[in-house]
């Protein structure tokens, strides 16, 4: 048998601790003096004691615990218990994450308001480009919400085709359009209907199609997007996440030039090597005198 003293620390927990559980009926002594009233425990108790630690770490109240400990959990069941709360505290640090960065671009925004000079912004036609493309619908055109679409996309799109034998004649581009009212969470408002593309060659196309492919076999869409009369363009140096100061500064250089804007951005990817903080993205936006 153990002091509480000696079982506190057996259990690295503090005999303040052992108390209360005491005393809400979760842990009991094994021995209560009835004349000094010390409480004596067994080493059975620390697999008790034990689990209460790891039931309690893993987010569930007291009463949950002893809920639970009734039930005889096991060291299987803790275990998938442990998995599902590593699960959720990863999505929940991913989401506080997230946010920071949202805050961390805003505040980016904010710093950078006025800073952009009238040689940053060059005024010039696109030409069309046969385009291969996969699509989907994000909830908004907020980074946050274009992002988790946008990167599978691409992923899927480049596997598509090298499985179809074809390489990429130009960099990516991405291009959206407001989503049709039913596709969207909710059925309409801010969702947009996102279009990851990347150039390829029309003759290099055709080849793949007379290889036995039909148009729908290649596992993508093709399509040539017109190009702009007149686009607004910069470029935006780092990841796309942080995308709100350039956007908006290109904002303020529209509105302040005479000009309104005729349409989503497109984003022509120029440089994307695996580090984010060096991707290089011309930001393309539809213009018409104002």
């Amino acid at each position: 048998m153990f002091s509480i003293g000696d079982f506190a620390r057996y259990g690295r927990v503090s005999a303040r601790m052992l108390r209360h559980y005491d005393a809400i009926g979760l842990l009991p002594p094994a021995r209560t003096d009835p004349v000094t009233g010390y409480r004596s425990y067994a080493a059975a108790q620390l697999a008790r004691l034990n689990r209460i630690i790891a039931l309690k770490d893993l987010g569930f109240s007291l009463q949950q615990v002893a809920a639970i400990l009734d039930e005889q959990v096991g060291a299987a069941e803790l275990r998938g218990m442990l998995r599902l709360r590593r699960a959720e505290l990863a999505a929940a640090r991913d989401a506080a994450e997230a946010r920071l960065g949202q805050v961390e671009a805003r505040l980016r925004t904010i710093e950078s308001e006025g800073h952009m000079s009238a040689d940053d912004v060059v005024l010039k036609h696109t030409e069309p480009v046969l385009l291969a493309e996969l699509s989907e619908v994000a909830a908004s055109y907020g980074p946050e919400d274009i992002g988790p679409v946008i990167t599978p996309l691409y992923q899927e799109l480049f596997r598509r085709l090298a499985a179809a034998g074809l390489t990429p004649t130009g960099p990516g581009l991405a291009y959206y359009e407001a989503a049709p009212q039913d596709a969207g969470p909710g059925g309409a408002g801010d969702a947009v209907l996102v279009h990851a593309g990347v150039a390829i060659g029309r003759e290099e196309l055709a080849k793949a199609v007379r290889r036995g492919e039909d148009g729908a076999g290649l596992g993508f869409d093709t399509v040539t997007l017109p190009g702009l009369d007149l686009a607004a363009t910069v470029v935006h140096r780092g990841p796309m996440s942080r995308i709100v100061p350039t956007a908006q500064a290109l904002a303020h250089w529209i509105d302040g030039n005479g000009y309104r804007s005729a349409g989503y951005a497109r984003e022509l990817y120029l440089e994307c090597p695996d580090d984010q903080e060096q991707w290089v993205t011309e930001i393309q936006e539809p213009v018409v005198r104002a």
